[in-house]
């Protein structure tokens, strides 16, 4: 064994493992205690106290809350196509614990520098609206149907726009490595440069995620509870839980692409992490803040703002930035 250590391969390898572990375990413990976050921000924005029972301070609400969900009845719906229902919450869960193999976090903690990693996230993005149209169809309910195909139509919408907010950041750093475009940002962060992109980034993230006010998918007045009416237990759970770390990945990005990465004044090397937390922190208070904050949308005004609205603006942001780097060179 120390000889198989010393070799740099199996080094590269263990500590890959390490870190892949890490990541794993400490998104999966970040997310549970994220919708204990989430209960106190509603909350305080109406007026009331949160969670507060459940051990101290109701820290271990979330506990209790994943205890609750492991031990209720599963009911599966007869005439539901019983393979694909099953498989439909891995994939809203799958996607988002992929792309975090890419997203580098502080100087020397990336478990991967992939240089397509921006790609690999657009990738696994697109894989998420799987999970819920399959998840409507296979349910053999209408409302659950209904909400299928609005999130497939809503994604499709959305993710046009969100590729096209990107191509202004791939164009200033002149690379597709997360870790490549954090470091172009040394200097100053994209957003300085870029900050149309970085606001229709942000809408679509919300979109993407399935997020009020963009929440269509699982509108209860319309449609009960859409793409999950038909799911219990843990499987319902799963898809809670796909919600979150979506939530997570793709503001991770945001910060990586726009906001600096780890990088940040006053802090040594090896604590720059904590800047990107940081960073991360806010981001993850904005998404609760809009969602108790603005009212659901009409599907008709989700597809003009997609369509009408944010593709042409991301359009011209691609133009205006490739005007500018061409005036740059030309000078």
């Amino acid at each position: 064994m120390p000889a198989l250590l010393a070799n740099p391969d199996a080094q590269f390898v263990l500590w890959a493992l390490i870190k892949i572990v890490v990541i794993l375990f400490g998104l999966l413990g970040v997310v549970s205690y994220l919708t204990f976050a989430e209960r106190k921000v509603a909350g305080h924005i109406q007026a009331r106290t949160g969670p507060n029972r459940v051990g101290p301070f109701g820290l271990l609400q979330p506990i209790a809350d994943v205890l609750k969900l492991f031990f209720k009845e599963e009911f599966i719906p007869a005439g539901a196509n019983k393979v694909v229902f099953h498989i439909a919450p891995m994939l809203a869960v799958i996607p988002a614990l992929v792309t975090f193999s890419v997203v580098p976090m502080g100087p020397n903690f990336t478990v991967t520098d992939l240089n397509v990693g921006l790609l690999l996230f657009l990738a696994m993005s697109s894989l998420g609206v799987y999970s819920i149209t399959l998840a409507g169809w296979s349910s053999n309910n209408k409302y659950a149907l209904l909400g299928g195909l609005r999130s497939s139509a809503q994604m499709i919408s959305y993710e046009l726009a969100m590729g096209l907010s990107t191509v202004g950041v791939l164009m200033l750093a002149g690379s597709l490595s997360l870790v490549d475009i954090v470091h172009a940002q040394q200097r100053y962060w994209f957003i300085v440069q870029q900050p149309l992109a970085f606001i229709i980034f942000l809408i679509t993230a919300f979109a993407e995620t399935n997020r009020a006010p963009f929440d269509l998918p699982e509108a209860e007045a319309e449609l009960v509870a859409g793409f999950h009416t038909e799911y219990s237990s843990m499987k319902w759970g799963l898809f809670f839980l796909g919600e979150y770390a979506n939530m997570i990945t793709i503001s991770s990005i945001a910060v990586t692409l726009f906001l600096g990465g780890w990088n940040g004044p006053w802090l040594p090397e090896p604590l720059k992490f904590l800047w990107y937390f940081a960073k991360l922190a806010a981001l993850l208070f904005f998404f609760m803040w809009v969602r108790w904050t603005f009212p659901r949308l009409r599907y008709d005004q989700l597809m003009q703002l997609g369509w009408k609205v944010l593709l042409p603006l991301a359009l011209l942001n691609v133009m205006v930035t490739a005007v500018g780097l061409w005036w740059a060179v030309g000078r």
